[in-house]
């Protein structure tokens, strides 16, 4: 069989079981499988696979027509243009969570700037905590941007923050990221009593959600990185205050929100700890991100 047909054949099979993105997950099974690039896989349509790679790739695509997570089968994922390893004991890193990064690097650079300093930002001497690491991604692609900054880490997950420093050794960033197996920010004495930045992705989804998230989603994620409680948004109270007893005076809060958490989270910042909160939208127009400076 030849890469063309293999792939006609993966992608039929995928849209068969309605599969989302069923081309591109065709294409990311047999890339893949055969260790390949796109480029060399569209250059080389005529190309024989071996009997034993196409056995494989047909039982990746039967998997992931069962509903596995394409991420679980090639083992990765890619955020903030980083490749993460990824299993089934971390959450799979989304695109919208890239708003969360930039609104840190935003909100740290108008800080500069407000303090009359220099522009060109390495984050030299800021400490950061990022809350419930789960891949380890947003504090990997901190620590890539800010190279002058410490950052702390905390998981509750303790199969979850093995992931995360395997990827902090891949980006060569293990000497900067320090790792505590811990409830949100209930170790954070161990690390640092005050950071300048505190980022978290929350689980946030409600748990009266569950039914109808997609099988890939439901069946196959964390629930521990799913789930915030019954509504979704139960942590972010916990997460508001201990942010106001851990920040700095000016350290600035940024979290990410679920489809309907805004609502539940601004009356918590409506408050004299906090000054500058501010709400970004994801490119779907949905409040994504919010951000907050402690006084």
């Amino acid at each position: 069989m030849d890469t063309r047909t293999a792939l006609k054949q993966g992608i039929s099979q995928l849209r068969d079981a309605h599969v989302p993105s069923f081309t591109l997950a065709s294409e990311l099974l047999l890339l893949h499988v055969l260790g390949r690039g796109r480029t060399w896989l569209y250059a080389h349509p005529q190309e024989a696979i071996p009997e034993e790679d196409a056995q494989r790739f047909f039982s990746f695509i039967a998997r992931r027509a069962a509903g596995e997570p394409t991420q679980h089968l090639t083992g990765k994922q890619e955020f903030w243009g980083l490749e993460f390893e990824v299993t089934p004991d971390v959450l799979i890193p989304r695109p919208e969570t890239e708003h969360v990064i930039e609104v840190a690097l935003d909100r740290l650079a108008v800080r500069e700037i407000r303090a009359g300093r220099k522009q060109t930002f390495s984050g030299e001497g800021l400490e950061i905590a990022d809350v419930g690491t789960g891949s380890g991604c947003i504090a990997i692609a901190l620590a890539k941007e800010l190279p002058g900054a410490t950052i702390y880490a905390t998981e509750i997950s303790n199969a979850a923050l093995a992931v995360a420093r395997r990827n902090a050794a891949l980006h060569s960033v293990s000497d900067r990221i320090h790792w505590a197996e811990a409830n949100l920010l209930d170790e954070a004495s161990e690390f640092s009593p005050f950071f300048d930045l505190i980022v978290s992705n929350p689980p946030y989804i409600g748990r009266r959600e569950a039914a109808p998230l997609m099988r890939e989603v439901r069946d196959h994620e964390p629930e521990i990185a799913l789930y915030g409680g019954e509504e979704g948004y139960e942590l972010y109270a916990d997460l508001i205050a201990q942010g106001a007893a851990h920040l700095k005076p000016g350290g600035i809060l940024v979290l990410e929100l679920g489809h309907d958490s805004l609502r539940a989270v601004e009356p918590l910042l409506d408050a004299p700890t906090w000054t500058n909160v501010g709400v970004t939208n994801d490119l779907a127009g949905i409040p994504r991100v919010v951000a907050a400076e402690r006084l």
